[in-house]
């Protein structure tokens, strides 16, 4: 369904008259395509504190001038060398002056150190950012986003840098991003990332799946869709259209792991657990036969799958597992005690099995977690509570589900060895939640 106020407010009389009322201004988002697949300005880099970080061939890699580009379409700052209170006026003396100046749909990103927990005076001075970063966020309008990435080596942040640094981050902000010390691969092609692996998406027939499937295709792989037996047409018809496989198999079933298996003998590169279900309603008038469903579909199919997948050794070192969680698992939401109680089972399922993962099978073990996303499910929605999902949050519009799909392929890139255990939240900094 269109967002019709989005649409509005994008006209002179819309801007006029929702200005003059106080009412949300969304911006369009600039996302990616073919055809414009950088931000529009150039990348401006600014330090505070005394930092030590190799950034500069880096950021020459993600294609955006830095030589004199007015308006910048994005500012990284370098706050890595922050140490303590004094150092975090620097962060302010770097971007007061030139925030307001960033392109609409631009970018702004921090990046932070590690804490060093010897050092309580560098823990908060790091901690602070954080705050700062959520509050500018809320703040900075037009369209833009503003992230923290956690990093010691800029070389192992590149896929991550190159994504908050693009179109393809255009739902993402206020997030908070840890790079650690994981086996990285370049590409050969950082065009066609995936080339030569193999992903596999459940729930793919349709809606964010579906785009997660096709955006992964788009970066090389050879895509396996997978959805239920009832849904088989049309998965065959996305499998078919992405030169891929389909594969109609219930998720819940005891043995869909080996089945698996057993249909990729030459095993897999990316696992996609996106299938999911709702049953909503209260607790108090929610059956058992509603709560069941949600908690098998969403989380113990994923356990058992994941499970199987891994001791089979269908995984191949330097893969990755990417589950779907949800910003209702994190902040609660009326009415979905069961979805929220699994998509929470998600997240930790993430936590506990990300460091073992990468130790014993070398995959990485990571998660996207949707806010209020434009699909069929949520056009159902009443109107009343449709808009409130709409606008609560920092960009004042719901999110697409190729949004998703591109937060799902920068964790899924064979450069993202570095990213593991994260819960990303893809939900344009909703107000609800962390």
């Amino acid at each position: 369904m269109a967002d019709r106020y989005l649409s509005f407010t994008g006209t002179a009389p819309g801007r006029l008259l929702t200005r003059r009322l106080g009412l949300p201004q969304p911006a369009t988002l600039r996302r990616w395509s073919a055809g414009a697949p950088t931000l529009q300005g150039g990348l401006l880099h600014l330090t505070a504190g005394k930092s030590e970080l190799a950034l500069t061939s880096v950021l020459a890699r993600t294609g955006l001038p830095q030589e004199g580009a007015r308006p910048p379409g994005a500012v990284v700052l370098d706050a890595t060398g922050v140490r303590d209170v004094d150092a975090l006026g620097e962060v302010h003396a770097a971007l007061h002056p030139v925030v307001r100046s960033v392109a609409p749909s631009g970018r702004v990103v921090l990046l932070g150190a590690p804490l060093d927990l010897a050092d309580h005076h560098q823990c908060a001075a790091q901690q602070a950012l954080e705050g700062f970063a959520r509050s500018l966020g809320k703040e900075i309008g037009g369209g833009r986003t503003v992230n923290l990435l956690s990093l010691t080596d800029a070389a192992a942040a590149e896929s991550t840098l190159r994504f908050l640094l693009s179109p393809r981050s255009a739902y993402v902000s206020g997030q908070v991003i840890e790079t650690g010390d994981g086996e990285v691969t370049a590409p050969a092609d950082w065009a066609k990332p995936l080339a030569g692996r193999t992903a596999l998406v459940t729930g793919a027939a349709r809606g964010i799946g579906e785009a997660v499937a096709e955006t992964l295709a788009r970066d090389g792989a050879r895509v396996v869709v997978l959805d239920v037996p009832a849904a088989e047409a049309d998965a065959r018809r996305v499998a078919d259209r992405l030169g891929g496989l389909a594969l109609a198999l219930d998720i819940t079933a005891a043995d869909a792991g080996a089945r698996i298996a057993a249909a990729l003998p030459d095993g897999l590169d990316v696992l996609i657990h996106n299938a999911g279900i709702t049953r909503d309603r209260r607790l108090v008038n929610l059956p058992a036969d509603r709560w069941g469903p949600v908690l098998e579909v969403n989380l113990a199919g994923v356990l058992r799958t994941t499970d199987a997948l891994l001791a089979e050794g269908t995984l191949r070192p330097g893969g990755r597992i990417v589950a779907t969680a949800s910003i209702a698992g994190l902040a609660g939401n009326a009415g979905q005690t069961n979805y929220a109680a699994s998509k929470a089972g998600i997240v930790g399922l993430v936590r506990s099995l990300a460091p073992r993962a990468l130790a014993e099978h070398g995959v990485t073990v990571n998660a996207v977690a949707p806010g209020f996303i434009e699909t069929r499910m949520t056009a159902a929605i009443p109107l009343f509570i449709r808009e409130a999902g709409r606008r609560m949050n920092s960009l004042a519009q719901g999110g697409l589900p190729v949004d998703v799909a591109e937060t799902t392929a920068w964790l899924a890139h064979p450069a993202s060895g570095a990213v593991n255990g994260q819960v990303v939240r893809v939900c344009g900094q909703s107000l609800l939640g962390a």
